[in-house]
């Protein structure tokens, strides 16, 4: 035989074994996703973060998911002589949500198996692969808080807006008790319902009040934008802080000290944010650090003490990422932040990126830190 060929040979039957390799190491234990629709089988997720899909298309030519090649196009789905169009991820996920979409034909669609999340300016699929920390944010028998929808006017933008406040157990019982507050914001593309839908806030919330880890406090969270700004090279630079600064602090907090018991000072209120939100954070906690004692980053950026010289100081910096991320830039602000007298805490969660888990983790480590007396 030729040298060519038997190297050729040698490839197809090494590239042969390997995808039976690969194949054979699936774990064949799928269950369904905890996001999925009522009485939907799939999507599904097996012990080692595998997702598999299957969809009902006979008439469609071809279907992807954008989930599990990592950034090499998707998962494409294989027609079966039934009409379903099933796929299983090249590998296992990252712990934690995920949005997804399926493109059909060249058209994009969601999940009709999964419930949706207003996540990349649209409401999107989700998926859950379970983390090996998962409790922390599991809903469990305990004393649960309310997340409830207010509106509230906004004589800036001339309507009214909308936001959700997280208010703790007992809050309705002891109609003598106020609260701190944490404002906290979403990533861009999100909205006010994400921290509590992808991101469990109030069952994260819950259950550290239930093992006396933190003094129970309201978190508010609210729409951040108020301008379209649209993805692209160079989208947030002409993004202006100044308006949603006005709703926030000139509107919002107002409104949620009238009509909440809480303790309306700068020692008792806390600014946060996720991403866009964490930017956020950073632009109004400057502008406005006579409002806020707390700040907290979560993947959106960091402080310097150069930029907080002669301002207010913060009883407390909280800056975190995922470990996919930048975590070297969050380590050496917080020690920069240490060096000229800041309590300044950093935070770096293993083996997520820029996704929910990372911030689930960074709310859970940065609510015991909060309104110490």
């Amino acid at each position: 035989m030729k040298p060519k060929c038997l190297l050729a040979l040698l490839a197809v039957t090494c590239a042969s074994s390997l995808c039976m390799a690969q194949t054979a190491s699936i774990a064949e234990d799928f269950k369904p996703s905890t996001f999925n629709q009522p009485g939907q089988e799939y999507p599904q997720v097996n012990s080692q973060g595998y997702a598999r899909f299957r969809i009902k298309a006979p008439q469609s030519d071809s279907i992807k998911v954008s989930l599990g090649l990592g950034g090499r196009g998707g998962t494409k789905l294989t027609k079966g002589a039934d009409g379903f169009w099933t796929g299983t991820t090249e590998g296992p996920m990252d712990e934690g949500f995920h949005y997804y979409h399926l493109t059909i034909d060249g058209g994009v669609f969601n999940d009709p198996g999964t419930l949706n999340f207003y996540g990349s300016t649209r409401w999107e699929s989700g998926i859950e692969i379970p983390a090996h920390d998962q409790d922390f944010y599991a809903l469990k028998d305990v004393p649960h808080g309310n997340v409830q929808q207010i509106l509230f006017p906004s004589k800036s933008t001339n309507t009214q807006r909308r936001a959700f406040v997280y208010t703790p157990p007992g809050y309705e019982k002891d109609k003598s008790k106020k609260y701190p507050v944490l404002y906290l914001q979403h990533g861009w593309g999100e909205d006010e319902t994400a921290w509590s839908n992808q991101g469990h806030a109030n069952l994260i919330m819950d259950n550290l009040i239930a093992t006396g880890k933190i003094q129970p406090f309201i978190i508010v969270m609210t729409y951040g934008m108020t301008n379209d700004v649209r993805p692209g090279p160079g989208a947030f630079k002409s993004f202006k802080i100044d308006h949603f600064q006005t709703v926030l602090t000139d509107e919002l907090i107002p409104y949620v000290d009238a009509s909440f018991r809480t303790r309306a000072d700068r020692a008792h209120r806390a600014m946060g944010g996720l991403s866009m939100g964490g930017m956020e954070t950073h632009m109004i906690t400057l502008n406005k650090p006579e409002l806020f004692a707390y700040y907290a980053l979560l993947s959106g950026g960091t402080y310097s003490p150069d930029e907080l010289k002669d301002k207010t100081k913060p009883k407390l910096i909280f800056i975190s990422c995922g470990s996919k991320e930048r975590p070297d830039g969050v380590k050496n602000a917080v020690i920069a932040l240490k060096g000229a007298g800041y309590d300044a805490v950093s935070y770096i969660s293993e083996n997520t990126a820029h996704e929910f888990l990372t911030w689930r983790r960074s709310l859970y480590e940065l609510a015991p830190l909060l309104f110490k007396e």
